[in-house]
């Protein structure tokens, strides 16, 4: 029997019979993969139970560690203040996250973003770069370079981990999310102390900060976040799981427009993106994002204790976004 039939029989025993994987063999499973050890009617069957199914905290922790030791940024030489997972793309809303990420690297605080970009009718962050005016990285090195020299760069995960993105890409097979898209999340390839994400489905959050936790991640934060993003929606409560110094921690931030207040654009105009950049623009809805995103952030970096003060602080560093960037004095 194939060494690998092993894990697809611990899941597909049927409802009585099937369980989870532990870490061990969740990591050993996605070691086989990672080695390529693995027939392709075997992975397709493993991914499908795993979706089925849904992963537990220990597999994702188990996975993550798998991937990240196959990784090339073993030998990183550039550590990030914050890693920030951006991989579900905008499809209602203009990518206003970014622009939160491009105010904390202005402010000191680096950024290592990583995600995806799909050809479908999605704004990712690539696409949002380039109506800055910036271009994305094209290999590790170079994004080290840029996080040392501007303290803010973006990686697809195709460039960071091949593996992870053909892996990702089984859905285009499938037509379901194979759980890779969590562990994706879960990278933080460069060991940032901070690690922040979105998910779409809430009770991911619970399953991303219990794994981080087994993980040994000293910070990170992850909410639902508007479409799947780590972006805050204004109008609506906003529910934080977080980890400080190895400590769990939850709480709930109130709405800061009134329930209703969002509009959902026509269109997504990258333009009027770049114009509220510059302040050529106003955006009542697109502001309260950018800023409500960064004072999560802020209040992950334990740059405040309280969530008013990291929504003034959020405030200040907004309005003088162009003082203190030299990552966008060329924008």
């Amino acid at each position: 029997m194939h060494p690998f039939a092993e894990f697809i029989q611990i899941l597909g025993k049927g409802r009585n019979g099937m369980r989870p994987l532990s870490r061990e063999q969740a990591y050993e499973a996605m070691r086989m993969i990672a080695c390529y050890d693995v027939e392709p009617a075997q992975l397709g069957a493993f991914l499908m139970l795993m979706r089925v199914k849904e992963e537990t905290a220990d597999e994702v922790a188990g996975f993550t560690q798998a991937l990240r030791e196959s990784l090339a940024s073993n030998r990183k030489t550039v550590q990030p203040a914050i890693d920030w997972a951006a991989y579900a793309g905008k499809k209602r809303h203009l990518p206003w996250f970014l622009l939160a990420a491009l105010v904390l690297a202005g402010r000191g605080h680096s950024v290592f973003m990583h995600g995806m970009n799909r050809d479908d009718e999605r704004v990712y962050v690539p696409q949002a770069l380039a109506a800055l005016g910036l271009e994305p990285a094209v290999s590790l090195p170079e994004a080290e370079r840029l996080l040392a020299t501007r303290g803010f760069a973006y990686l697809s995960i195709g460039r960071l981990s091949p593996l992870t993105s053909e892996l990702i890409a089984t859905r285009e097979l499938f037509g379901l999310r194979p759980p890779l898209h969590t562990v994706a999340r879960m990278l933080n390839p460069l060991d940032a102390p901070l690690s922040v994400m979105g998910v779409f489905h809430p009770n991911f959050a619970d399953i991303h900060q219990q794994a981080a936790r087994l993980l040994g991640q000293r910070g990170m934060l992850v909410c639902k976040g508007e479409g799947g993003e780590l972006e805050r929606v204004p109008d609506r409560i906003t529910e934080l799981h977080g980890i400080t110094d190895g400590v769990a921690w939850r709480e709930s931030w109130d709405r800061l427009l009134r329930p209703g207040s969002e509009v959902k654009p026509q269109h997504l105009d990258l333009a009027h993106f770049r114009a509220v950049w510059e302040g050529a623009a106003d955006d009542r809805y697109g502001e309260a994002a950018v800023t409500g995103t960064l004072a999560l952030v802020i209040r992950a970096l334990v740059l405040v204790a309280e969530a008013g003060h990291a929504h003034a602080l959020a405030q200040t560093w907004w309005h003088q976004r162009h003082e203190h960037s030299p990552l966008l004095e060329a924008v």
